[in-house]
Formats: structure tokens, C-alpha cells, sequence
């Protein structure tokens, strides 16, 4: 059961949400730049940890279907267990390394990766002073709880993918197979 004062400190933090996500919007130009250098890329990897494993799949599901890119989730504590094959200097990982209760099991993930050339984009809690300087690119995010961290993690993922597509001139608007493909029963 939640305990009074868990529940009161999800409320209180609830509310500075939009606040949170308004400072990941203002990271769009940042974003878009940084897009232009994956454009390149067949195959993303994303990893993610705990609450952040479903924004990895998220994170690549929405590059998939917008950009026609393959990308795949996986979560970070399984890296070992096949896609670490797949690591070399031409495949871009998206990693979600907030500093939370998992930050230095996703450090050991992302050392990994970098001894195998991958290049890195870190999604980190602003003012991570470590990950910073192993990952070839980073997008700061404000700290949060660790259960909401996915309602601020999503936002620049949804964005990197917007603007990788639209650097490979796809119609975001219209993708397509899935315009059409969404019935109602």
C-alpha cells in the first residue's frame, strides 16, 4: 500500500510535471541538430532500466514507425544476452540513465558499449557529470520521482525519432502501413 507520505510527495511532484516538460521542449533545436548525425544509421538500440525499460521500447517503436529505421528496445540488465553482438561504431545506442536507484548498473551498460565503439546517446539527470563524458552526445532531463521519470524520459525520445525522419524526408504525418492499419471493431 502507498504510504501518506509517499502519496503526498507523488501529488507534489505531479504538479511541477508540465514545468519538467516544457523544459524537454525547449531541447527541440538541441534535438534536431543532434538528429541530423544518426540519419545514417539501419539499426538503433535502445536500453532502458526498472520504469525506464518501457521507454526504451517506446523510444524505438516510435523511430520504427516513423522513420523506417530498425530499432529495437531491450532492456539494459539483458544487453549481455544478444545485442551486444550488434555493438560497433555504426550502431547508435539510446540509453535512459537517469540517476536513480539503476544508474550504476546503465554506467556499467554504457562502459560496455563504449568498449565496443557504439555510439552513445544518453538521456541523463541533469547535471550528470559522469555519463557526460563517456557518451558521444547527452540530453539532460530534469530529475524526478523514479516512478515518473517516464513521463519526461519519452518526450525527447518521441522528438529524436520526429527529427530523424523528417531529416530522411518521410512524412511523419502519414507513416506509412500504419495510416490505415488501425481498425475499430
Amino acid at each position: 500500500t502507498i504510504t501518506d507520505e509517499l502519496y503526498t510527495s507523488v501529488v507534489k511532484e505531479l504538479s511541477g510535471i508540465p514545468e519538467k516538460i516544457k523544459k524537454m521542449l525547449e531541447l527541440n533545436d538541441r534535438i534536431s541538430e543532434l538528429s541530423r548525425t544518426f540519419t545514417y544509421a539501419h539499426n538503433f538500440l535502445y536500453l532502458g532500466r526498472g520504469y525506464n525499460y518501457p521507454v526504451a521500447l517506446e523510444g524505438a517503436l516510435k523511430l520504427k514507425e516513423i522513420s523506417y529505421i530498425h530499432a529495437e528496445g531491450y532492456p539494459a540488465a539483458e544487453m549481455k544476452h544478444g545485442p551486444i553482438a550488434l555493438i560497433d561504431s555504426d550502431m547508435p545506442v539510446v540509453v535512459v540513465a537517469p540517476h536513480d536507484e539503476m544508474y550504476k548498473k546503465v554506467l556499467s551498460n554504457i562502459q560496455e558499449i563504449k568498449a565496443r565503439r557504439g555510439k552513445i546517446i544518453a538521456l541523463v539527470s541533469k547535471g550528470d557529470d559522469t555519463i557526460s563524458k563517456i557518451a558521444d552526445e547527452v540530453i539532460e532531463m530534469p530529475e524526478t520521482l523514479e516512478c515518473l521519470e517516464p513521463l519526461i524520459a519519452s518526450i525527447p525520445l518521441q522528438l529524436l525519432a520526429y527529427h530523424v525522419a523528417v531529416c530522411k524526408g518521410k512524412d511523419v504525418d502519414q507513416p506509412r502501413n500504419l495510416a490505415k492499419s488501425v481498425t475499430v471493431e
